[in-house]
């Protein structure tokens, strides 16, 4: 088993296995308060409904369960309501440190939170932000500088992406520069559409991405949204890995074997461990 870690370790350093992270890496991960951060479909609609479940029809999926509150609260209220769980005063990951130190330069986090970019804030780098339903433009993406003098991002074309060391793409939305996420089936439903149109990341990036292996971690193929954002993101993939100590389900396993994925299995804290 420790073969292939330092076999990953070193696919991430040479670039060509992409760090790839999903809910599941907050599994254990608390606030200075003590509550739980989100680490997978059920915590999130908890953590969105006071701590009150929904019910089994909502229950189901995040996505549907945060459609119901945009119906009956809003837009603001859900990006309000999201943007204040991950601005919760919590630490960054193990994994997220240890991912930063393989010097990846595209790493894809399909989370809302900002702590990879905290971890990155010393260093320049591109932040491509996912975005939804917006009226005056196909793409479904916004292109940020980071200027580490400033502290600050900056909206750039795509072809700043060329000669950037450093790569952060968060399809799903960030906290950071400012609230926006994609998180009600509304959003996915606009998002996936115009990604299958090929209108969900930079021309720059369908082209690095070409026979890129993928590591996922804290990553669930167990929801049609997750596979589908997946399919998407990694489309002309050589393959990967998939960390999990998890039995797979019937689409589960038929996701990693369309996408020739390695399980590994083992638990993420033990993965982290032998990764540092």
């Amino acid at each position: 088993m420790s073969e292939i870690i330092q076999t990953i370790k070193k696919e991430l350093r040479n670039q060509t296995t992409v760090p790839y992270l999903g809910l599941g890496i907050f599994e254990g991960t608390k606030t200075k308060e003590g509550e739980q951060m989100p680490y997978d479909s059920d915590s999130m609609i908890l953590m969105m409904n006071n701590g009150r479940e929904m019910s089994q029809r909502l229950m189901f999926e995040y996505s549907r369960a945060a459609m119901h509150l945009e119906q009956r609260r809003g837009v603001e209220y859900l990006t309000q309501l999201v943007n204040h769980i991950y601005t919760k005063d919590f630490q960054p990951t193990p994994l997220h440190k240890a991912v930063i130190d393989m010097l990846p330069r595209y790493i894809i986090d399909t989370n809302r939170d900002s702590k990879l970019q905290e971890l990155l804030a010393y260093e320049p780098h591109c932040l491509i932000l996912g975005k939804s339903r917006i009226m005056a433009d196909k793409n479904r993406y916004e292109v940020y500088e980071y200027d580490v003098e400033n502290k600050k991002y900056f909206l750039v074309e795509d072809e700043v992406l060329d000669d950037a060391k450093k790569i952060l793409f968060k399809p799903m939305g960030s906290t950071l520069p400012e609230p926006s996420f994609i998180i009600s089936d509304a959003d996915y439903v606009d998002w996936l559409t115009e990604a299958m149109g090929g209108f969900a990341l930079p021309p720059i990036l369908k082209t690095y991405r070409k026979a890129k292996k993928y590591l996922f971690l804290g990553t669930s193929f167990d929801r049609d949204t997750d596979r589908m954002v997946a399919n998407e993101l990694t489309f002309d993939l050589e393959g990967g890995y998939v960390i999990t100590d998890k039995e797979l389900g019937k689409k589960e396993k038929k996701f990693v074997e369309k996408h020739n994925l390695e399980v590994i299995k083992m638990s993420l804290e033990e993965f982290t461990k032998k990764f540092i």
